[in-house]
């Protein structure tokens, strides 16, 4: 007797596959309605669809590069200066608001009642104001209240403080790079907090008496026991601050920092292609976005249990 296949729409995996193609097609559909109720709005107004400006003299300033630019560049050479302004501040951030966040959260389980109650108030009060507020505060009441350069305050005579930014021996912050960083880090490092506590609290109870017993210091037991099988839980979620700080990062429009999208709305603003640069926009933040969810797969890949 011969085994005969079932019909293919009893196949579940025909469905999956057929259910999806449909859904690309339906996406597709929607694209190109709406590309089509855009380039005819357009050619209504007499404007035409190009990136050709890009290659146009951008003819404005840029407060703070980290390359060599002047007025009498091109605008894609503008954008590319905004773009990295914008990958300095979300790769820093990223960093500082991970040690932030880690610390606050593991403090927030420690014995110690003081650093417990600290912790709790940092977590609260970042995490419950405004991002757009704290920049704000960062900005005019910290930075624009320190002295002027010519008074500048110093500390331990390595790092000095005015109203021109954070000066290190080999570096200098200005006010508005120093201001969105801050207020980055702590506001996303105040969710990530909670994220690790979540984590850590997640590792059952017998896998800290199983380091205690083995003779481990708290904090070895933590580093060593503990963290490494909360990083299963942390990931994910931290993924996700981790792209909102980098969207997030678009408000340094507010103090003026020159970012990507700071670069972008002045260049709109003289060409006056606003389809052409808020796609330039989306595109770029759809891509930095695409390389942090890449990148922390791989990483939560490499922590996951693997089945044997």
């Amino acid at each position: 007797m011969t085994n005969s296949k079932p019909p293919l729409w009893r196949d579940h995996r025909f469905w999956q596959s057929a259910i999806q193609v449909l859904v690309l097609f339906l996406a597709v559909f929607i694209v190109l309605i709406l590309w089509g109720n855009v380039r005819r709005n357009l050619q209504q107004l007499g404007i035409q669809f190009g990136f050709n400006f890009l290659k146009r003299q951008a003819s404005f300033d840029i407060g703070e590069t980290l390359i060599n630019y002047k007025p009498t560049d091109a605008y894609n050479y503008a954008l590319l200066v905004g773009l990295i302004n914008s990958l300095r501040i979300a790769v820093m951030g990223i960093f500082l608001t991970t040690i932030v966040g880690i610390t606050a959260g593991i403090a927030r389980l420690s014995d110690n009642w003081l650093v417990r109650k600290i912790s709790l108030v940092y977590i609260e009060i970042f995490r419950n104001t405004p991002l757009l507020l704290q920049l704000l505060f960062w900005y005019f009441a910290v930075f624009l209240s320190f002295p002027k350069a010519d008074n500048k305050s110093s500390f331990l005579g390595l790092v000095n403080f005015s109203q021109n930014g954070i000066e290190f021996p080999w570096f200098t912050l200005s006010p508005e790079f120093s201001s969105l960083l801050l207020g980055l880090t702590f506001y996303t490092g105040a969710f990530i907090a909670e994220i690790v506590r979540g984590g850590i609290q997640s590792v059952p109870k017998g896998q800290a008496e199983a380091a205690k017993s083995l003779g481990l210091k708290p904090s070895l037991a933590m580093r060593l026991v503990i963290f490494p099988q909360a990083l299963r839980v942390i990931i994910p979620p931290l993924t996700s601050q981790y792209l909102n700080l980098t969207k997030n990062s678009s408000l340094a429009i507010a103090i003026g920092y020159p970012d990507i999208y700071f670069v972008a709305s002045t260049t709109f603003n003289q060409t006056g292609k606003a389809v052409e640069v808020m796609l330039l926009i989306m595109i770029t933040y759809l891509t930095l976005s695409l390389m942090i969810s890449l990148t922390m797969n791989l990483f939560n890949r490499s922590v996951q249990i693997k089945e044997r």
